[in-house]
């Protein structure tokens, strides 16, 4: 009971001083290995990604629903698609800090994996080693890039939604219905690639996972 409270005030002050390397060290000193916790991040990565997923198709479908609402209900619905935007926002950024989590961890996880390829003593090993970070590092760029396209894609549609909640916050007439009408088939088409290039990155996510708990195995 009394090594649990000591790691969470350990590990609140690293979170609190900013140092995430500190965090990192913490959590190892207490077997909490690299290894695990970068398959950690990653999941919380995926799963972070598979939720905006969710939030950009709930946001899709309430700002097409306006075009069907007659000008006296506009009120409500621009009071509904501003939250649905705001909570997008709120998932993106979501998103982008979680990728950055497996970034600080997969580089402290790579940094002390090369240092200890000097320690071995068999240089079939070292070999083996080697092989097996640079796999790794190959596999982990491919994660990376694909969950960064994806969080990319996330921008576009932010900023359509905005346009949209804008013009509609001074526009709560047929104005604004005709308006996201005539921009309605860019916004779908924007969140058809964010969606697909999400699932990608989920996948990605998945069998790096897999790869890495193999290893472990």
């Amino acid at each position: 009971m009394r090594v649990a409270v000591v790691f969470v005030l350990v590990l609140s002050m690293a979170r609190l001083s900013g140092c995430s390397s500190a965090e990192i060290a913490v959590k190892e000193s207490l077997g909490y290995a690299k290894r695990e916790q970068l398959v950690d991040r990653v999941e919380n990565a995926r799963d972070g990604q598979e939720e905006a997923k969710e939030q950009f198709e709930s946001a899709l479908e309430e700002f097409l629903s306006v075009t069907g609402v007659q000008t006296g209900e506009l009120e409500k619905k621009y009071k509904a698609i501003k939250g649905a935007h705001e909570r997008c926002e709120d998932r993106a950024e979501s998103v982008r800090s979680r990728i950055r989590d497996v970034e600080r961890v997969a580089g402290a996880l790579f940094k002390e994996w090369e240092a200890e390829l000097e320690q071995y003593g068999s240089e079939e090993l070292r070999a083996a080693s080697r092989r097996q970070l640079n796999e790794t590092r190959v596999r982990y760029g491919t994660l990376v890039g694909s969950m960064k396209e994806a969080a990319s894609k996330m921008d576009p549609v932010l900023a359509a939604f905005k346009d949209q909640v804008l013009f509609m916050k001074h526009n709560l007439n047929a104005r604004a219905i005709a308006s996201l009408q005539e921009t309605s088939g860019q916004i779908r088409a924007d969140v058809r690639t964010l969606v697909a290039e999400m699932e990608h990155a989920i996948n990605e996510a998945n069998a790096f996972i897999k790869e890495m708990q193999a290893q472990q195995g």
